[in-house]
C-alpha cells in the first residue's frame, strides 16, 4: 500500500479500498503522507466524492489516526456541535444545562471560523479560564461539574489536523464527504455515547439553501451512526443571529442571562430543541422539561459555575459575572435609516464586522478583543422608526467604530414587516 495507489484509484474514479483509506489517514498523522499527496488526495475526494461506507471507513480511520477517550462515568456522555452561526453562543448554556439533568458532556470545541464566532474565543473571554487542560485536570472537571468545555488536544484526530490544512490551500474545504469526516473524527474521538448536530441554514450560516444543509445533516447523521454513535441533526434557521449579541463577552453575558433566568427568546428555545433531542436519543425521556426546569432552578447556571472555576475562572463567576468580562472602549448606536420594520438581516456582513472591529480573526495569527463586537440586535419583524438604534456597536477605537455603524446599518434591510421561519427548519435521525 502507498499514496500513489489510493491517488490513482481517486483520479480514476475508482472507489479506494477501506484498507486504502486507513493507510493514507494513518500516513497523514505520521507523515508518511506528502503535504502534496494530501492536497491530490483531498483534491480527488472533492472531484469525485466517496460513498457512505468510505465516508464512514475516513471518518474512523481519522478518529483512530490519535488518542480516543475512554470514560468510566455512572451516565451516558453527550455532546453537541454546530457548524457555525452569527451570536451562537448555544454552547455556554447547554453544557451545563445538560450537566445538571444528569449527563456528562466532554465538549471539544473550536475558535471562530470565517464570520461565525467560535466557542472557546468566548471561553477566552473570562479571566483565568484554561481552554487547553491537561486530560487529568478534563477528567476532574468533568466529574465534578458534569461538563467542561475544552479544545482538542493534540492528540486527537492529528489526521485531521493535517488534512484540515491542506484543504483550506487547495480550495477542497466545501466537499461534504471531507466535511463530515472532519468534523465526526474529533467528536468520536472524545468517547461519546449520543451527540446532536446544530446545522445552521441562512443569511449567517455557511451553508445558504436548505437543500445543502439537509444534504450535510444527512451525512452527518448516517455516518455518525453508522460509525456507532447514535445521532440526530437539527437543521436551524440562521437568517439572524441567535442571540441579540455578537462578540466574545458580550455572547458570554449573553449566556449567562439565559442561564440565570433573566432573559430567554431564541437561545433559550434552540437550548431546550437541542438539548431535548440529545436527551431523548439517549433514552432520557422529557428532555426539553428537565432543561426547563434546570435552568429555571438554577441549577444550570451551578454546574458552570462549578465549570469555569475548575477550569481556572473566578469562583464567584456565576454571580458576579459583568465584574469579569472585558468592555469596549467606544459604544455607538447604529440608526436606523428609515420607518418600518426589520425585513431582511445579512447576518454573514453581521459577523464579518464583528471580525473588523477585532472579535475574530483574518489570519491564524490575529490577537483577539474580547470586548468589542455588536448587542441589542433587533431581531426580523421589529418596528422601527427613523433614528431608532438597530444594534450597538462597541469598538476599540472610533474609526472602527465609524466603519462598523456604516456596515451594520446596510446589514439591515428595512421595509415591511418580515414573519421569521421556524427555529428548527428540519429534523434528521
Amino acid at each position: 500500500m502507498d499514496a500513489r495507489t489510493v491517488i490513482a484509484a481517486l483520479r480514476r474514479g475508482e472507489e479506494p479500498t477501506a484498507e486504502g483509506i486507513r493507510w493514507f489517514a494513518a500516513g497523514l498523522a505520521d507523515g508518511t503522507v506528502s503535504a502534496a499527496q494530501a492536497g491530490a488526495f483531498a483534491m480527488g475526494i472533492c472531484l469525485r466524492g466517496l460513498t457512505e461506507d468510505n465516508r464512514v471507513a475516513l471518518t474512523l480511520a481519522m478518529r483512530d489516526s490519535g488518542q480516543v477517550m475512554r470514560w468510566d462515568l455512572d451516565a451516558p456522555v453527550l455532546d453537541k456541535h454546530s457548524t457555525g452561526g452569527v451570536g451562537d453562543c448555544v454552547s455556554l448554556v447547554l453544557a451545563p444545562a445538560l450537566a445538571a439533568c444528569g449527563v456528562y458532556v466532554p465538549m471539544i470545541s473550536g475558535r471562530g471560523l470565517g464570520h461565525t464566532g467560535g466557542t472557546l474565543d468566548k471561553l477566552d473571554a473570562i479571566p483565568g479560564y484554561a481552554v487547553s487542560p491537561d486530560e487529568t485536570l478534563l477528567r476532574a472537571v468533568l466529574k465534578e461539574a458534569g461538563c467542561a468545555i475544552v479544545s482538542a488536544s493534540a492528540g486527537i484526530a492529528p489526521a485531521d489536523r493535517r488534512l484540515y490544512a491542506v484543504r483550506d490551500v487547495t480550495a477542497t474545504v466545501e466537499s461534504l464527504d471531507l466535511i463530515t469526516a472532519s468534523i465526526l473524527s474529533k467528536k468520536l474521538a472524545a468517547g461519546l455515547e449520543g451527540l446532536v448536530l446544530d446545522v445552521k441554514v441562512g443569511s449567517g450560516a455557511f451553508m445558504k439553501t436548505d437543500a445543502d444543509a439537509r444534504a450535510l445533516a444527512e451525512a452527518l447523521v448516517s455516518t455518525a451512526n453508522a460509525a456507532g454513535c447514535p445521532t440526530t441533526a437539527l437543521v436551524t434557521d440562521m437568517d439572524q443571529p441567535i442571540a441579540s449579541a455578537i462578540g466574545n463577552a458580550l455572547e458570554v453575558d449573553a449566556a449567562m442571562r439565559v442561564l440565570t433566568g433573566r432573559s430567554e427568546g431564541a437561545l433559550f428555545d434552540l437550548t431546550l430543541a437541542l438539548g431535548g433531542a440529545l436527551l431523548d436519543g439517549a433514552g432520557i425521556a422529557g428532555g426539553e422539561d428537565k432543561l426547563r426546569e434546570a435552568l429555571a432552578s438554577g441549577a444550570a447556571a451551578e454546574r458552570m459555575g462549578r465549570m469555569v472555576f475548575g477550569l481556572g475562572g473566578p469562583r464567584d463567576f456565576v454571580e458576579d459575572w459583568p465584574r469579569y468580562l472585558p468592555e469596549a472602549n467606544v459604544i455607538r448606536e447604529v440608526p436606523a435609516p428609515d420607518s418600518g420594520h426589520v425585513a431582511a438581516i445579512d447576518g454573514e456582513a453581521l459577523g464579518l464586522a464583528v471580525v473588523r472591529l477585532g472579535g475574530g480573526r483574518a489570519v491564524e495569527t490575529d490577537m483577539i478583543d474580547p470586548g468589542v463586537g455588536l448587542s441589542d440586535v433587533l431581531r426580523l419583524g421589529a418596528a422601527v422608526e427613523r433614528g431608532q438604534p438597530l444594534a450597538r456597536v462597541h469598538a476599540g477605537r472610533e474609526d472602527q467604530a465609524d466603519e462598523a455603524v456604516r456596515v451594520v446599518r446596510d446589514a439591515f434591510r428595512i421595509g415591511e414587516a418580515a414573519t421569521a421561519g421556524p427555529l428548527v427548519r428540519a429534523r434528521i435521525g
